[in-house]
């Protein structure tokens, strides 16, 4: 469902010159799999996922979803996935409802399947009861759920959400934790950066490491355990990272 080749992404800065984001990422993630993105601050997580959901343009390399390319199809690889970024913006003057309907108009849906959506995303994210109130009166928590539902009301069969918990309170984040592992029980493909590394061991089917633009692992939790030789996934991560 995903496969990402040889992504690369420079950034041409008047002051600092050249700046390689991203260099030689390739990884794959298949229907009914949750793959989790890694690395610390800084590392190139989000400049890759721009790079699947179309936002940006790879400097070189490429990536496709479902078979089609996103350098040579963006506007069909949009209808494909639903993408959350950490820095997408809430119209404050609409309710969640609004605003979600909304979307739904411009993914050029009709009233009925925006209602079905609606009433079943709402009930999975725990939205009713703040579903009539304004975007600008939510808590940090509420808001996201708003961008999730949003992200994903035309039912994509690719998913690629941008650190969805972060600075989220515990039960917003478990809300949010299950809705992910509900998107694998409905067999589609889910990619999602972090660097919480307890819910990246919960979550994920597989992992890669991504630190200063590179990949330095993909493969499963007991698989990065095991080469190297420690316990847990936030000792074996900075393992590789302190390496690099």
């Amino acid at each position: 469902m995903i496969e990402a080749r040889s992504l690369e992404k420079i950034f041409r800065d008047k002051k600092r010159g050249e700046i390689k984001a991203v260099d030689d990422v390739s990884f794959a993630c298949q229907s009914g799999e949750i793959f989790g993105l890694l690395g610390p601050n800084g590392a190139g997580k989000t400049t890759t996922l721009r790079m699947l959901s179309t936002a940006i343009r790879p400097t070189s390399g490429t990536a496709l979803i479902n078979n089609i390319d996103v350098k040579d199809n963006p506007q069909e690889i949009r209808r494909q996935i639903g993408f959350l970024s950490g820095s997408t913006g809430l119209y404050g003057r609409l309710t969640a409802r609004e605003m979600v309907t909304y979307f739904g108009r411009l993914y050029g849906m009709k009233k009925a399947q925006i209602d079905e959506r609606i009433e079943k995303l709402f009930a999975l994210l725990d939205m009713n009861e703040f579903a009539n109130a304004r975007n600008e009166k939510l808590s940090t928590g509420m808001k996201q759920k708003v961008s999730i539902a949003r992200s994903v009301l035309h039912d994509p069969p690719v998913m690629i959400f941008d650190e969805p918990t972060n600075g989220l309170d515990v039960m917003s984040s478990r809300t949010i934790v299950d809705f992910i592992r509900q998107c694998r029980e409905d067999n589609k493909c889910v990619i999602f950066s972090t660097h919480i590394m307890s819910e990246a061991s919960r979550l994920c089917d597989k992992i890669g490491i991504i630190h200063k633009g590179r990949k330095y692992f993909e493969g499963t939790v007991p698989e990065i355990l095991k080469q190297t030789s420690c316990e847990n996934l936030e000792d074996a991560f900075i393992k590789i990272v302190d390496a690099k």
